[in-house]
């Protein structure tokens, strides 16, 4: 791609923006009311907006190799603490993908240098769910199912914040963990059972006020 021709389609972009609602940009500026914070993966065939049919300013946007939470992350630690307590974001959205580089890795053996650190979380997924794993054959279903638990095992990471528990206790702040079928361009969410989540996990991971 001409990196020019960014700034080409940025230009026919704003056009159209101010074509269709002159004071877009002005009210653009004013400042953000997300109501969702979505954590995804950086894949660049999955973009979090348009997948979601929604614009600028709806969602504030996270991204990393395989839609990880990490405690250790201050990024993303970072992140939630914004969105939850400043922004006050309704809803906390977990969105895995299909045929995801940095899962596929993560099932692997291989030597990948600077990468090890990041995949040896997703590696600690597996190792929590090997036995359910394990007992799937066709190596394509376990790559899959793998996605889904890993995305079920950070959204289990956001709910051990304390930003986040203290929302939940407040005002209700939801949490939910998605996938994206590239194959068909759904996304597909995977019903968690937070309650159940909740009640296993708060004995370790309670923080109080």
């Amino acid at each position: 791609m001409d990196i020019k021709k960014i700034f080409e389609n940025n230009k026919e972009w704003v056009q159209e923006r101010l074509s269709a609602e002159p004071e877009y940009f002005k009210k653009l500026s004013q400042g953000q009311s997300p109501k969702i914070l979505y954590i995804g993966c950086s894949d660049s065939r999955v973009s979090s907006e348009e997948l979601m049919g929604v614009g600028p300013g709806d969602v504030f946007v996270h991204r990393n190799i395989a839609n990880m939470v990490p405690n250790t992350d201050l990024n993303s630690m970072s992140v939630i603490n914004y969105a939850v307590e400043h922004l006050e974001v309704e809803h906390v959205v977990v969105c895995g993908h299909y045929y995801c580089g940095g899962v596929k890795a993560a099932m692997q053996s291989s030597d990948l240098g600077l990468l090890n650190p990041w995949l040896r979380n997703i590696r600690d997924v597996y190792r929590i769910h090997k036995e359910e794993l394990s007992l799937i054959e066709d190596e394509d279903e376990r790559y899959k199912k793998f996605v889904e638990l890993n995305v079920q095992e950070q959204c289990v990471n956001v709910i051990k914040t304390a930003d986040v528990q203290k929302a939940i206790r407040k005002r209700n702040l939801s949490v939910h963990g998605w996938v994206f079928d590239i194959h068909s361009g759904k996304l597909i969410d995977l019903k968690i059972d937070f309650d159940a989540i909740l009640e296993n996990i708060m004995e370790i991971y309670r923080l109080d006020d």
